[in-house]
């Protein structure tokens, strides 16, 4: 199946608000604890309603139903929702900066589909189109293998500060960015 990103608008915010904890508690299960997780919801797995805003954030749809999500950015943040930031993120020197890819979730009937690689095609041209010659992530260990698959390189292997002492173990991912052929 051909899947088609489309840009996600604001009404789109309560159904993901209820996919990415789904597509985190399942996806995740293998390489995080409960209390992982939990604490990771909303602060490092959550919406970044700036993303939106800024037209660099896509959802695939099944029979009208959002199935996976994910983004790009212009910005300095490189993960993590939106809940306790104030204002607007800074934005990035496309000649000097790598772009963000951001915020990758889905369903967990829909995994393994080819969803979360239409999504990061549609951001790197994005990216490339927006001047950006280089991208960054940090993914998960559920996500690893498929930035690795698109050419990310291990940049660091770090763990992600939460709260009650927590930490997400995560990996920082560069890549070179050159113009993807259609398929």
């Amino acid at each position: 199946m051909t899947w088609t990103p489309r840009l996600a608008c604001e009404n789109d915010i309560l159904v993901l608000e209820e996919l990415i904890p789904l597509s985190v508690r399942i996806l995740q299960a293998p390489y995080y604890s409960a209390a992982q997780m939990e604490a990771a919801i909303g602060p490092v797995f959550g919406v970044d309603r700036q993303l939106i805003r800024d037209g660099t954030y896509f959802v695939v749809e099944h029979d009208g139903k959002i199935v996976g999500c994910g983004g790009w950015s212009r910005r300095k943040t490189l993960y993590g929702g939106d809940r306790g930031r104030d204002g607007e993120d800074e934005q990035l020197d496309p000649k000097r900066d790598p772009a963000r890819i951001r915020a990758f979730f889905v369903h967990p009937a829909w995994a393994r589909r080819g969803i979360g690689r239409s999504i990061l095609v549609t951001c790197e041209r994005a990216a490339i189109e927006a001047g950006f010659e280089k991208a960054e992530l940090v993914a998960t260990l559920a996500g690893e293998p498929l930035y690795a698959s698109f050419g990310y390189a291990v940049a660091e292997r770090c763990e992600a500060p939460m709260t009650d002492g927590l930490s997400l173990p995560v990996v920082r991912m560069t890549k070179h960015l050159k113009v993807v052929p259609q398929h």
